[in-house]
């Protein structure tokens, strides 16, 4: 998988909900949206590039966040996010 841009990843994400993904995965990559959301509000709108300035942006958010979860989550999160950093450029 290789997205390029904002809109791109906003429908990989979307798509999830259609289909045979695992519970551990719909959340989080929903939580994870979140972050992306709040992120890329700063950069521009949905057909922004998915840069490593935003990908930093969205690293910082997950890590002051990462007391919100349990040590369960935070291993979920970490390991999606690592599978979407990599479409970040």
């Amino acid at each position: 998988m290789k997205l390029e841009d904002l809109n791109a990843l906003y429908h990989y994400l979307d798509d999830l909900v259609t289909q045979d993904v695992s519970e551990d995965e719909l959340f989080a990559s929903s939580y994870i949206r979140g972050f992306i959301s709040l992120a890329s509000s700063k950069y521009g709108d949905e057909t922004q590039l998915l840069t490593q300035q935003l990908s930093n942006d969205i690293n910082e958010m997950i890590k002051k966040a990462r007391t919100e979860l349990t040590p369960q989550d935070r291993e979920i999160v970490k390991q999606y996010w690592s599978m979407l950093d990599t479409n970040f450029s």
